[in-house]
């Protein structure tokens, strides 16, 4: 898929998210977890990379499935700042 940049940024701050799940990501943008990890690899620095996917990987908020019941938002209501 090609991506403005715009939106190419926005996949890489969703998947940067602790709180949107990788399904978010695939109903907005197309985009299954794998292509989302390589997309985040070939996007960030190797070490930045490698602390992104041991962060994210079995995180429970990132996975839809994983969740517990008592998260229901994609953000942490502080996440976005005024513009």
């Amino acid at each position: 898929m090609i991506f403005t940049p715009d939106e190419y940024s926005r996949v890489i701050e969703m998947a940067w998210e602790d709180r949107t799940p990788f399904e978010a990501i695939e109903n907005q943008f197309g985009l299954q977890e794998k292509a989302v990890i390589r997309l985040m690899q070939q996007s960030l620095k190797p070490k930045s990379f490698r602390l992104w996917r041991k962060r994210v990987s079995g995180r429970r908020t990132k996975h839809l499935q994983l969740r517990p019941a008592g998260v229901s938002r994609g953000y942490c209501p502080t996440q976005y700042k005024h513009r």
